[in-house]
């Protein structure tokens, strides 16, 4: 199947180079769109996670095109950590998949509907949209909700948030007609909740290499001034650019600075989320300004200049058995790019530090282990760092291009509908029976 098809991916999160992260669906529309698909996005007006919101003019909804990508932005509430003011937005990004259906599909009918919004409840919407269309759904899986906020965020099970998403788990593996994860040992996890075998396909987060650019002069980069005395001071800059979350383990990081007191060695954090005020006041607290910084977010066209003026890069994790099934993180792949050795603090076995040998893997949420690793980066000749980053480059410019990633994500939606499975074809009977059931009092 080859032919043009009309794809709409749905993600709450979702954004462009013009408002920041989350990439993934911006950049695989795009190469969706250079090989002659139409992509409409639909997202919500507000995220935490970019650094520029869409600005709707007090409208309900915005319908805008970047890049040949149609922008569907749903009009949501503003919020700052994980209270109610967030299940309200979520709330707000799931009704507006129903009351805009018909904007979102006039004079354009999707082919394949993609529910993509980290937690599950977009299903719902999906699937009616996608069954008013005729279309083919896939559930795009990033994290497995509700077990992160769990793990991560110590919910209860009991919690009735978590009983809500765990129902609409469920209903997203039994109603997708494909699974794509960014997760490669998901699968075991995802059949136990309903999921044929065969629906999965593993398609990782990667780079657009042709958009790494560094500034024409190395002055021209992001923070620049600041950086640059700190390296005639004689600093090494271990750095770490992405949110601050509670997954994000920098809590470990700021505690590496008790133990680098002394050293030369400074760590810089860039970025914003729910976590940043909480851990510039504990480097206040600590005593540790002169050893860790905290800086503002930048735009990611400035990423790849801010990261080669690091000497080292730190990405880590909480230490949680939802990590096991796997991860894909952008910033390590930013990191790759950056040609810049890695201090891994993930307890993963799928390790693609490890792998390229662009790096030092240290176990999770281990402060001393950060503090020791920088250290012995710190004390390698420049040649041997080089080396290490090199490894890293060719490792994710082998494995991690949008370009082919895109391909192999276009292949799971251009399959036909599979035949339901006959556990399939009893619940839907017994959901008709109790239609009729109904229908007959």
């Amino acid at each position: 199947m080859n032919s043009r098809m009309n794809i709409l991916y749905l993600d709450h999160y979702a954004g462009s180079y013009l408002h920041g992260m989350e990439f993934r669906p911006f950049l695989m529309a795009r190469h969706w769109v250079e090989e002659g698909h139409s992509v409409t996005i639909v997202a919500s007006s507000f995220s935490h996670l970019r650094g520029q919101n869409p600005d709707l003019m007090g409208k309900k909804y915005l319908d805008e095109t970047i890049d040949g990508v149609r922008f569907f932005w749903i009009h949501g509430n503003p919020y700052n950590g994980n209270g109610m003011d967030r299940v309200h937005n979520i709330l707000s990004f799931v009704k507006g998949l129903y009351r805009y259906q018909k904007e979102i599909t006039a004079n354009w009918k999707p082919d394949v509907v993609i529910a993509s919004s980290t937690y599950p409840l977009d299903m719902y919407p999906a699937v009616h949209l996608a069954s008013r269309c005729g279309a083919r759904v896939v559930f795009e899986v990033h994290d497995l909700w509700p077990m992160s906020p769990m793990e991560v965020g110590g919910m209860s099970k009991y919690h009735p948030f978590i009983q809500v998403m765990q129902r609409a788990e469920n209903y997203a593996y039994t109603h997708s007609d494909f699974v794509v994860s960014q997760l490669p040992h998901a699968q075991e996890h995802m059949q136990a909740h309903g999921m044929q075998p065969e629906k999965f396909t593993y398609v990782p987060n990667g780079v657009e290499a042709a958009d790494w650019k560094l500034p024409e002069q190395p002055e021209d980069g992001v923070y620049y001034e600041l950086l640059q005395q700190f390296r005639e001071e004689g600093w090494f800059l271990v750095g770490y650019a992405g949110a601050h979350s509670a997954s994000s383990a920098l809590d470990a990081f700021v505690e590496a600075g008790l133990k680098l007191k002394g050293k030369k060695i400074k760590l810089i954090m860039v970025g914003q989320g729910p976590e940043k005020a909480r851990l510039q006041q504990k480097i206040n607290d600590l005593g540790l300004r002169d050893t860790v910084e905290s800086l503002e977010a930048v735009r990611r066209s400035q990423v790849p200049g801010l990261l080669s003026q690091f000497d080292a890069l730190y990405i880590g994790t909480s230490k949680q058995p939802v990590f096991h099934y796997g991860i894909s993180p952008n910033k390590l792949f930013d990191y790759m790019m950056a040609e810049k050795p890695i201090i891994y603090a993930i307890e993963y076995e799928n390790n693609a530090v490890e792998k390229s040998g662009c790096g030092i893997s240290i176990p999770a949420e281990n402060s001393e282990a950060i503090a020791k690793a920088a250290i012995r980066l710190a004390e390698m000749k420049p040649e041997k760092l080089q080396k290490m980053g090199m490894r890293g480059k060719e490792y994710v410019l082998k494995n991690h291009e949008y370009g082919p990633l895109a391909a192999r994500f276009l292949e799971v939606l251009q399959r036909p509908r599979p035949e339901p499975s006959q556990k399939e074809k009893t619940e839907k009977a017994e959901a008709d029976e109790k239609k009729d059931d109904k229908s007959d009092l």
